[in-house]
């Protein structure tokens, strides 16, 4: 089979998860946490009853999906905790942290993007997006929801990368701006980089999924030397990981630089 190849131009700010979609500003009423009885029994059903189940089904179908060392982060399962992950599938990316507890709830922070898909909201916040936005208010509110959805023991994925590089199998960089969170609300980080390798047969490679951690912040440091000490922690994990175990390019990743303007 004759391999795919993507160019790109520029290491952070690129995105290849060809939707182009407009993300649209959150209305005034949108609440980030719904405590009506029968939502919140609606929303259980979907997620542990539904999603779980065809999340789990469909990663092993497509993908051959394993956790490699599940056992480290199970330490964390009555807990609430950060889990940090590499940005390379539009699908197995929000799937996986969600099929890693059977009975515990993980809630994903996504670009306003995600939010403007006509017709599928309230579905998304069921299954826990925590959507981003650039009106304080709601910067306020998304904190109080972290904090909120970690009292509840629940786990928090971030995706630092930002965007999404299909099945690419290194660590681009990333700011330290999201480990602000586990900073400001106390909860073990874990790092967990999704390794890309042939196999034997299919279309698309296995994915099999490390974790590293648990990570603290240092009582010594500042907010933001606490926040860049995070962020180095889970780089450095995940690049190790990469390394030695995402050994299969699915699409190659060639850089060429924009065509500047004559005009």
């Amino acid at each position: 089979m004759k391999q795919r190849v993507q160019y790109y131009s520029d290491l952070l700010n690129d995105d290849f998860s060809n939707t182009d979609i407009e993300a649209t500003t959150l209305p005034k009423t949108f609440k980030y946490v719904r405590k009506n009885f029968f939502w919140r029994m609606l929303a259980n059903f979907i997620y542990f009853l539904i999603a779980k189940p065809a999340l789990f089904i469909a990663n092993k179908i497509r993908y051959h999906h394993r956790f490699a060392n599940k056992k480290l982060i199970k330490t964390t399962k009555m807990d609430g905790a950060y889990i940090y992950a590499n940005h390379t599938n539009k699908g197995a990316d929000a799937f996986i942290p969600n099929i890693l507890f059977p009975f515990k709830r993980n809630y994903v922070i996504v670009s306003p993007q995600a939010m403007s898909i006509p017709g599928i909201k309230i579905l998304l916040q069921q299954l826990g997006v925590i959507p981003l936005s650039d009106k304080l208010s709601d910067k306020k509110q998304i904190i109080k929801t972290i904090d909120y959805r970690i009292n509840q023991k629940a786990t928090i994925t971030i995706f630092p990368e930002a965007h999404i590089w299909l099945f690419y199998n290194k660590i681009r960089p990333f700011a330290e701006t999201s480990f602000k969170y586990p900073v400001k609300i106390k909860a073990p980080v874990y790092a967990m980089t999704n390794c890309y390798q042939k196999r034997r047969f299919g279309k698309f490679p296995k994915i099999v999924t490390y974790f590293d951690g648990p990570f603290y912040p240092k009582p010594e440091l500042s907010n933001q030397e606490n926040a860049q000490y995070l962020r180095d922690q889970v780089y450095d994990a995940m690049v190790k990981r990469a390394e030695k175990y995402s050994t299969y390019e699915y699409i190659k990743y060639i850089y060429k630089p924009k065509e500047k303007d004559t005009e």
